[in-house]
């Protein structure tokens, strides 16, 4: 089989903002042909799957001004500059909800859109939690309402669609799975 790779020719920065920025590549496709590709670049993330000792899912209720809606979703945020998944991990963990953790088990990595995104998402599961005194508080943009749901709740948060994020539908059938194995 032939090379799938596309070659860049040139790329123009569109826009350079806090969370992505965008840009416009012009490419050669493997059979020659050029055309031009509208990519938006993002320095990756973490999400947690925060399981209490009594196996409840902690997770934030938060408003999606994408979606225009609320929706329920496991911690989550995205790494700083010259940050590493797993520093990042707790970090989020502790602002978005108080609580430090024990032990903290990288799962697994993906990407979010790579039809034209470059976003990857650490996905972490975070046990052995405790609540932080003086924990580092939300950003000040950021709202929340801090929620701890079995899988029977989470089940049916993704039935009635307060949970329809990829990142948190993952980690609900990861337990899932987890529970299922048990058996």
């Amino acid at each position: 089989m032939s090379s799938l790779e596309e070659k860049t020719i040139a790329t123009e920065k569109i826009f350079e903002g806090r969370v992505i920025s965008l840009q416009v590549d012009e490419v050669e496709l493997p059979n020659g042909n050029k055309t031009k590709r509208e990519l938006v670049k993002h320095p990756g993330a973490v999400a947690i799957i925060a399981l209490t000792d009594d196996k409840k899912l902690v997770m934030v209720e938060q408003y999606r001004k994408a979606l225009e809606k609320t929706i329920v979703e496991i911690p989550a945020g995205k790494l700083e500059k010259g940050e590493t998944p797993d520093v990042c991990a707790k970090r989020e963990l502790e602002e978005e909800t108080g609580y430090d953790c024990a032990k903290l088990k990288l799962l697994t990595s993906f990407y979010t859109s790579p039809g034209f995104a470059d976003e990857i998402v650490h996905v972490y599961l975070a046990t052995g939690l405790s609540k932080k005194e003086n924990a580092a508080g939300l950003d000040e943009d950021e709202f929340v309402n801090l929620l701890e749901l079995t899988l029977d709740e989470a089940l049916h948060a993704i039935t009635e669609k307060k949970i329809y994020d990829a990142k948190t539908i993952f980690a609900v059938q990861y337990i899932q799975l987890q529970e299922a194995l048990k058996k």
